[in-house]
Formats: C-alpha cells, structure tokens, sequence
C-alpha cells in the first residue's frame, strides 16, 4: 500500500506539462532509433545524454528511460516488414513477424500483436517493479557465476525446441554458432581465439552486423528471384487502415497466455546481472515453443511475436529494479544511465528511495505513462508503415541493401562491419537453401559467451569442483529442472516405443 501511495506521488512528479511533453519525445525517438538497424538503445541513449545536461535530473531521467522502454517497440518494426531486427531482442521477432506480414498477409496484425505485446509485457513488469522491484532485485543479487551457469544451460536446452523436424542438422548448426562465438580473444584470460592472425577478428564477431546479415542481407538474397514481382496493392489497401489492422477476439485470446507468461519471464531474466532484453526474448520464445501453437512456430506463429515482444520489454522494465535499488546495471544501456544518474549527483542503492523518493517513483511512474504513449503512437503509425510492402521489389531490394550497410557501419564505425554482414549474409542463404534452421545458430551465439564466463568463473571459484553446483540451493533447484527438461523427450520416446511394441504383439496375436 506504501509502495501505491508513492507511485501516486510519481504521478504527481510526472503529469507536468514539461515532463509528459519530455516522455513524448523520448518515446518518439525511441520508436525511430529502435526501428534503425544497428543503433539499438545503447548507442540511442548514450549519443542522447548530452541533450538532458540542462534539464533537472528527474526530467533528464525520465526521458531518457523513456528512450530506452520505447526503443523495445520500435525494434519489432523493421523486424516485422523488412525481415531486418532493429535491435538484438527483435531477432526472435523476425522468425514469426516477417512470414505472418508477408505470407499470411497479415502485416498490420503482426504489428498490433508486438505492440500489445509489447504493452502488456512492459506493464507487468512495471508491476513487479512497482511492488516488490528492490526484493526482487536482492533476489538477483544472488545469482552468482553457478546460478547464471545453471540458468544459461537450461537456455541453451531451449535450442532443441527450435531446431523443427531435423534434430541433426539442428544440433550442426547450434555448434556452428557456438564456433562462430568462439573468435576473439577469450572471455577471462584474454588470450586470441581464431583469429587467424586478423587484428580485426580480435574482437570478435559483432553482433548486430551478424545478425543483420544472417537474417536481413539473406532477405536481400532470396528477393532477387523475385525482383519483377509486384505486391496486389489491392489486397494490401484493405489493411492500410488501423481498423483493417485489429486483432480478432480469436487472436487476442492466442495473444494473452504467451504474452502474459512471456511477461512474468522477461522481468526475472531483466533483474539478472547480464541477461539482458536480448536474453529474455530468446527465452521467452523458447519457453513458447514448449507449449501449444494454433500454427508452428516460425511458420508466421502469432503466438511467437508476442512470446518475444512481451518478454523483452518486460526484461525492460526489470533491469531499472537492480538499477535503482543496488546500483547494478544489467545491460549497457542501463550503465549509460547509471553513469548518467552519477552524473547529476544521485547515488544508486537501497538509500535511493529513502533520500531521492521524489526521483526515484517520477523515473517509476515515466514508465507507465511512456507504455501508454508509445503503444498509441506505435498503433497510429501502422497504416503508413504497411505501406513498405506495396513498394516493388525491385526497389525495396536496393532500399534494404542500404539499410544493411548503414546499419552494420554504425556499430563499428569501419567497413569491417559490413564485411561481416556481407558474410553473414551469405551464410545464411546458404543455410536457407539447405534447408538449416538459423535460429539455434543465433540462440547459441548470444548465449554461449556467457555461458562459457560464468561456468568459468564458477570453476575458479570452486577450484574446478563440481560439488558448487549442489552445494547452493538455487542452482541445485535449477539443476533439477535441467535434468527434467533433458529427461522429458527420452521418456516420451520409451514410451511411445512401449506402446508401438505392445499394440504390435496385439495385433499379431
């Protein structure tokens, strides 16, 4: 109740004509540098600090967590029309997104869905962080190194409900992104790993730009047979209306439960020390596909859209609880912001909310009321960004080819970038035309680094015994849960032997 009559004084804080009008604005820049591939919330937030150096710290504050919330909406945008993700969570978009705007027509719906989604995702965990964000984030806290290494590999057990009908080639492709995470120089001693004597590979393969390419420049490849091709403008002039983009009530009630469930996830994987929104959409879309679909997942899936919308906003949302409440960014981007509230003489900590109340619920309640703004501009701008798809090919061709370069460029300020993207690009026609999934290969590729820097550090810890994994409470718990993951498909298989060997000797006898 206490925490409810201070989110009312937010409210107060934030309901000023020049603090809405500041939520607006960082809500409408968030929605264009989301939907730019290759800026993404860090470099939004981090090139936008300089502008708040003459607004109070709490006005300052509030626009830029409302750059930083909308940017999760914006993403799904150019992930949804072009097939390009706008930022690193928007990848698992991009799976169900592009097939249900282009081949199931429904490119206004696909829209409505990541952005309710989206809203609803943001909104619970707004809630959580609302009620019980500095429990929570004390909760977090305790993830060492072999809770993170417990969590990670039950993340990357998620691959196996992404590799389809073809577990082999599933299973080939999940090392290839594992290898392909390897180059660089090694995560803790620092030694280079693969990199064939290129200063360039010392860094690694970035992300963005492989992405970018694995599922945009492809695109761009697959595109070229069809370049005379042009779209039915009549078709597509019945959805150019926000009315033609509404969700049926049959899509709404496939909507919730994976938005809602998505919801509760991204939050506990945005309190996490590293996880991240990019994290919890990769979860929550794996999560997804262990129950059931109206369509397959991948296939143009509006269950897929809003499992990955909903979680990576949620993640979000909860990556401000260790934020404010210990002083620990989740993300990047949430660094940039603490560096930004040290800037303007506020310490991040428990004492936040005691010392700072003021500032502390207004950045709380921004969060509200910037979901409310995004999502209604997010919805009024959907009839003009359908209309990309009645564009020729011919023309979006070049179009996207720009856009892949600009974007890959951005990130690394070289041409390096876009060689990778180029590469990348490549590869995954490749793939496309053997019929390999590249899902698992971008699964293992977020995760596998972390995975690998906290099994590591939880090897030193122990002195390379395994008996830390069993001695701590969360990670035995987790542990479990691994192993009954793991164990669930082997023992459906045994049965469904049992039961074909018995109904055979029946038949035969």
């Amino acid at each position: 109740m206490d925490n409810l009559m201070l989110l009312l004084d937010g409210f107060h804080t934030v309901l000023t004509l020049q603090n809405v009008l500041v939520v607006a604005i960082g809500a409408i820049l968030g929605l264009v540098v989301g939907a730019m591939p290759g800026i993404g919330s860090l470099a939004g937030v981090a090139l936008l600090l300089p502008l708040t150096y003459k607004f109070n710290p709490t006005t300052a504050i509030i626009m830029l967590g409302s750059l930083y919330y909308a940017n999760m909406y914006g993403g799904s945008f150019s992930a949804i029309l072009l097939n390009i993700p706008g930022d690193n969570p928007a990848v698992m978009t991009a799976l169900d997104g592009y097939p249900m705007a282009t081949q199931k027509g429904r490119p206004g719906q696909a829209l409505f869905t990541a952005n309710l989604s989206s809203f609803i995702g943001g909104t619970i965990g707004m809630l959580i962080l609302t009620f019980i964000g500095p429990q929570l984030a004390n909760v977090g806290l305790k993830f060492g190194p072999a809770e993170m290494t417990a969590i990670l590999l039950i993340a990357m057990t998620s691959i196996s409900w992404l590799v389809g009908e073809n577990p082999t080639k599933g299973i080939m492709i999940t090392m290839l992104g594992i290898l392909i995470a390897c180059v660089g120089m090694d995560t803790l001693s620092g030694s280079p790993r693969y990199e064939f004597g290129n200063m360039w590979l010392l860094g690694g393969i970035p992300f963005t730009p492989f992405v970018i390419g694995t599922v945009g420049f492809s695109q761009v490849m697959k595109l070229m047979k069809d370049r005379y091709k042009v779209v039915e403008s009549e078709f597509m002039n019945k959805r150019l209306t926000i009315k033609g983009s509404m969700l049926t009530r049959s899509d709404v009630k496939r909507l919730l439960p994976p938005a809602l469930r998505s919801g509760f996830l991204g939050t506990f994987v945005g309190v996490l020390p590293g996880a991240g929104a990019t994290t919890g959409a990769f979860m929550g879309y794996g999560v997804q596909k262990a129950f059931k679909n109206k369509e397959p997942l991948g296939t143009g899936a509006l269950e897929g859209v809003a499992a990955c919308e909903a979680a990576n906003n949620a993640a979000a949302a909860g990556a401000f609880a260790p934020l404010l409440a210990l002083g620990i960014p989740g993300s990047g981007t949430g660094a940039v912001l603490l560096g930004g509230l040290l800037m303007w003489g506020l310490t991040p900590g428990p004492l936040l909310f005691q010392n700072e109340s003021e500032f502390a619920w207004g950045l709380i309640a921004s969060l509200f009321v910037a979901n409310i703004i995004t999502l209604a501009i997010a919805l009024m701008v959907i009839p003009f960004l359908i209309k990309i798809l009645t564009v020729k090919v011919k023309y979006m061709i070049p179009c996207i080819t720009v856009i892949c370069i600009v974007g890959s460029y951005s990130t690394s300020n070289s041409m390096y970038g876009v060689l990778v993207m180029f590469f990348a690009g490549i590869l995954g026609y490749l793939l496309y035309k053997n019929e390999y999934p590249t899902a698992p290969m971008l699964l293992a590729f977020v995760l596998s680094p972390l995975l690998e820097s906290s099994m590591r550090k939880t090897f030193i810890i122990s002195g390379g015994s395994v008996s830390i994994f069993f001695e701590k409470p969360i990670s035995l718990v987790l542990l479990i849960c691994l192993a009954a993951i793991v164990a669930t498909p082997i023992v459906r298989s045994i049965i469904k032997w049992v039961r074909q060997a018995n109904h055979k000797k029946i038949h035969m006898s």
